[in-house]
């Protein structure tokens, strides 16, 4: 993947709104949390406090990759 591609703004993949979806590792207070969004080729993360800020994204393989080490917490 070239960096044109990978830096490919999200919107150009034409996410539906509820696409955005809260993380299961958010807190249940509403303080800490994040949402995720997936297209194609695209994950996105976004804070659920300051969306007027954007959203960082990630190529898909690279965001599966993050998961795994997440979950194994080889973080």
């Amino acid at each position: 993947m070239t960096n044109a591609e990978s830096s490919r703004p999200l919107q150009d993949a034409v996410l539906p709104p509820t696409s955005w979806r809260k993380s299961s590792y958010s807190g249940g207070t509403g303080g800490s949390c994040v949402e995720v969004a997936t297209a194609p080729d695209v994950s996105a993360v976004r804070d659920t406090r300051h969306r007027h800020l954007g959203y960082l994204e990630f190529p898909i393989a690279e965001w599966a990759a993050f998961l795994t080490a997440a979950r194994r917490e080889a973080l």
